[in-house]
């Protein structure tokens, strides 16, 4: 991969067009989760400020030199192209499995900075080092990172509203990161979502560190400072929106909501700007002369890896396809089923679904409702005795299972002040002679306002529309489609399966106190068939 000698518009373009593909085919990836998660909307923004950046680097880019490892950045590059044609199979038929994501941004970042380093050696590639770097905030957290970083931010910003409120006279009590009034629950964030402002802030303080082109502990004390800004703007939201609701109604909490959750970001953007604007400016002074306004012509490499690389991510995009639709030849129906909504049951009261829920999942069509099992006759918010039922339906071509695993207990529950203490296997239960159902159990634990335990057992199924006609029977039942361990997610790329219609099913029982494992195990097992109504 030698430097030639003239310049090359034609080759420019090859790389431009080579780079843009790469680029493109990645956010694709990420932006369902930019769509659907409030958290990370701001990923939207984060490819042009990218190019902003990176045109800023351009016009006082230091003279090219020659690479010297170029062999290695060769290999670097051949290797992470390699892994493409395995990371697209992957995404189609598991969207949501997060490390993806990065594996995907690491292997476009290694064969951008590699090109980088081949066309003007070291100097090149510590000089645009930041903004191919800096895409890496658009990308989702992986999960066991995230959970537990925002869920505790949220539970110390929901107890820090709760003590400030109640030095004004206002009672108020956290459970998890909700705020219990006299005339309800407020929510701090939604239950399934977390601190919107804390990943946005930390691309705000990368952001303007980079215009200001400051060194590494200027950088640091401002992303410090932005994350700072974001909670305490969060903790004044929480207060505020709390204050709303004891003074008013709970109504009036959505006519504020939004708008309290744009001035975080607005706080965060104006207070990180303005902590940025006590450092000078640095700038390159060793730059080249062309002028804004020439057409960015790149020191010429070789032809050949740059039309290989092009073809080959064609290829890849075409073969990942290709596998799923060779695989998408014989499928047959899977039996389907609804749900027989329990209306005469004790206490029974459909649940208004949440706005920013249904903004999140998209569903076609859902229903939540709670009502109090014959046996237990204790009703209330979440006391002992209740019953819970949530359904959601997407069909066909109308989105991706990166929705339908978007509403899991063990996602949800912990948010509403759960502790999560079990997961139990999936266990098939029967509906009728013809029919059965796996559901994955989950068990929570909580207090009640009297310090008194409470359990909560969560019932969880997912069902996909069609399946293979070597995967029906007890195969089909079998969890084979719930993706949640590395297995399940290799048998769905090995068989070639992505979404094809789904639903969800999650049914929560809160026994009474006295009630043991084995008795909510078998009232679940007798409530299963009164709630499914099998397909004719």
């Amino acid at each position: 991969m030698a430097i030639d000698g003239a310049p090359s518009r034609l080759l420019s373009v090859l790389v431009a067009s080579l780079l843009g593909l790469l680029w493109f085919v990645c956010c694709r990836h990420l932006s369902a989760e930019w769509s659907f998660n409030e958290q990370y909307n701001y990923g939207w923004f984060v490819p042009f400020f990218a190019i902003y950046l990176f045109w800023l680097r351009w016009e006082d880019r230091p003279k090219p030199t020659a690479p010297v490892w170029k062999f290695a950045a060769g290999l670097l590059m051949v290797c992470a192209a390699l892994t493409l044609l395995p990371l697209r199979v992957f995404e189609i038929g598991s969207a949501d499995w997060r490390p993806l994501g990065w594996a995907h941004m690491g292997a476009v970042a290694t064969i951008t900075l590699s090109l980088i380093y081949l066309t003007g050696g070291a100097a090149w590639l510590r000089h645009f080092s930041f903004p191919v770097l800096f895409f890496f905030v658009a990308v989702p957290w992986i999960t066991p990172i995230e959970g537990p970083i925002v869920q505790n931010l949220m539970r110390i910003i929901a107890a820090s509203a709760a003590e400030t409120l109640g030095l004004f006279g206002i009672p108020a009590q956290v459970e998890g990161n909700l705020i219990r009034l006299p005339r309800g629950l407020v929510g701090v964030n939604e239950a399934c979502s977390g601190v919107r402002s804390l990943q946005t802030s930390l691309m705000i303080g990368l952001l303007f560190g980079e215009l200001k082109r400051l060194k590494l502990v200027p950088r640091l004390v401002l992303i410090a400072g932005a994350i700072a800004i974001a909670l305490v703007a969060n903790f004044l939201r929480a207060t505020f929106l709390v204050w709303i609701g004891s003074s008013r109604d709970l109504a009036a909490i959505s006519q504020w909501h939004d708008l309290a959750g744009y001035a975080v970001v607005v706080l965060v953007f104006i207070g990180t700007m303005w902590i940025a604007s006590g450092w000078k400016t640095a700038r390159n002074e060793e730059t080249t002369s062309a002028k804004s306004g020439d057409f960015p012509i790149l020191p010429s490499i070789s032809y050949l890896p740059v039309v290989a690389l092009l073809f080959w991510v064609v290829a890849v995009e075409i073969g990942a396809e290709c596998w799923y639709r060779i695989h998408e030849r014989n499928l047959i129906a899977r039996a389907g089923w609804s749900v027989r909504w329990p209306e005469s049951a004790s206490g029974y009261r459909e649940i208004k679904i949440d706005n920013e829920v249904r903004q999140q999942l998209r569903f076609d069509s859902g229903r939540e409702a709670r009502w109090t099992l014959a046996q237990n006759g204790q009703a209330g918010g979440s006391p002992p005795g209740g019953a819970y039922l949530f359904f959601f339906r997407w069909n066909p071509g109308s989105g991706t299972i990166l929705r339908a695993r978007a509403h899991r207990p063990d996602i949800c529950l912990p948010a509403a002040g759960w502790a999560q203490i079990g997961s139990g296997q999936l266990e098939t239960y029967n509906i009728n002679s013809n029919t059965s159902l796996p559901f994955q159990r989950f068990d929570f634990v909580k207090q009640n306002s009297n310090g008194q335990p409470l359990r909560a057992h969560a019932f969880f199924t997912l069902h996909e529309d069609v399946a293979h006609e070597t995967e029906t029977g007890a195969a089909a039942n079998a969890g084979l489609y719930s993706n949640w361990d590395l297995a399940d997610r290799w048998r769905v790329v090995r068989n070639g399966i992505r979404n094809r219609g789904q639903q969800v099913l999650e049914i929560i029982i809160v026994p009474p106190p006295q009630a043991d494992d084995s008795t909510v195990e078998q009232q679940f097992a007798e409530l299963v068939p009164k709630l499914i109504e099998p397909a004719k």
